[in-house]
C-alpha cells in the first residue's frame, strides 16, 4: 500500500504538535510547581482537592469563631477580676466597720464604699466592641440599671439582662459560651445592693447591719471566685481547640500540596526527555521533507 507524502507530512506535524504540547505542559509545571491547571488534568485529584478546600474554609470559620470567643472570654475575665478586687476591699471595709470606730471614720469608709459602688456599676456595664458583656443575650442596652436619690447616690441596682448565654460554634461538634452565665450576672446586682447597704450602715453607724452585710458580701465573693474559675476553664478549652485547629490546618495544607504539587525531579526528567524527542522530531521532519522534495524533483 502506498502512503502519500501528504499523509506522512500530516503525521509528522501531528507528532510535533503533540510533543510541543507535552513540552509546554512540563515547562509550565516546572515553572509553577503545580501539576493541575484544568479538571481534566487529574479528575480524581481535583475532586479530593475540592473536598479538602471546603474543609479548609469551614476550619477557617471555626478558627475565627474561636478567636472571637477567646477575646470575649478574656474581656469577661478582666471584668470579673476587677469586681473581685472591689469585693476584696469592700469585705475588708466591712470587717473594719464592725469594730469600734468613730463617726468620722465610718463616714470616710462609707464614702469609699460609695466610690466602689460606682466603679462596680461601670464595670458591670462594660462592653466588648458594641455589645454589653454581662447581660446574657441582651447586648444592646445596659444590663444593670441604678436608681439614685436627689444627691445622685445609688439607692438600688436591678438586673435588666437575661439568663441566656450565646453559644459560639468552634468545631463541627462543639459550641462554647464565652460570656458569664445568668446567675453570675444577677449576682453583680446583689453585690451592688449589698454595697448600698454597707455604705448606708456605715453612714449611720449600724454595726448589726454592717455585720450582716459583711456575710452577704462574702457570699457574693464566693460566686465571683466560681465564675473566675469557670471562665479560666473556658479559656483553656478554647486555647486547646485552637491548637488542634492549627494542627489540622497544617495537615490540610499538606494534603492539598500532595495532590497539586509536582514531583520536581521526575517532572524535570520528563521535560528533558520531551525536549529531546521534540528536537529529534524536528530534525527527522526536516530530513523526510527534504527527501520528499528531492524525489519530487527527480
Amino acid at each position: 500500500m502506498r502512503i502519500t507524502n501528504n499523509t506522512i507530512a500530516d503525521n509528522i506535524v501531528s507528532q510535533i504538535q503533540n510533543l510541543g504540547q507535552q513540552q509546554a505542559k512540563w515547562q509550565n509545571q516546572v515553572s509553577t510547581g503545580q501539576r493541575i491547571f484544568q479538571p481534566e488534568d487529574d479528575p480524581a485529584a481535583v475532586g479530593r482537592v475540592l473536598n479538602l478546600q471546603t474543609e479548609q474554609r469551614n476550619l477557617a470559620q471555626f478558627q475565627g469563631n474561636a478567636a472571637h470567643a477567646l477575646e470575649v472570654s478574656q474581656a469577661s475575665f478582666s471584668g470579673l477580676q476587677a469586681i473581685k478586687t472591689i469585693s476584696d476591699r469592700a469585705t475588708q471595709i466591712g470587717t473594719l466597720g464592725s469594730g469600734a470606730l468613730n463617726s468620722s471614720q465610718t463616714q470616710a469608709y462609707a464614702s469609699e464604699v460609695n466610690q466602689l459602688l460606682e466603679q462596680t456599676l461601670q464595670t458591670a456595664n462594660s462592653k466588648f466592641g458594641n455589645d454589653y458583656l454581662y447581660g446574657g443575650t441582651v447586648v444592646s442596652t445596659p444590663p444593670f440599671v441604678a436608681t439614685r436619690d436627689a444627691q445622685g447616690n445609688i439607692t438600688g441596682v436591678s438586673y435588666a439582662g437575661n439568663a441566656t448565654q450565646a453559644g459560639v460554634p468552634i468545631s463541627e461538634t462543639a459550641t462554647i459560651t464565652p460570656n458569664t452565665d445568668g446567675a453570675t450576672n444577677a449576682s453583680f446586682a446583689s453585690f451592688m445592693n449589698n454595697l448600698v447597704s454597707l455604705r448606708d450602715a456605715l453612714n449611720t453607724g449600724n454595726t448589726a447591719t454592717i455585720q450582716s452585710t459583711q456575710t452577704n458580701l462574702v457570699n457574693n465573693e464566693d460566686t465571683l471566685v466560681s465564675a473566675i474559675a469557670e471562665n479560666g476553664g473556658v479559656q483553656s478549652r478554647i486555647e486547646a481547640t485552637q491548637s488542634q485547629q492549627q494542627d489540622r490546618s497544617t495537615d490540610l495544607t499538606k494534603l492539598v500540596s500532595n495532590e497539586t504539587d509536582v514531583d520536581m525531579p521526575s517532572t524535570i526528567v520528563k521535560l528533558t526527555q520531551t525536549q529531546t524527542a521534540y528536537q529529534a522530531a524536528l530534525q527527522s521532519a526536516a530530513s523526510i521533507m527534504k527527501m520528499s522534495l528531492l524525489d519530487y524533483i527527480q
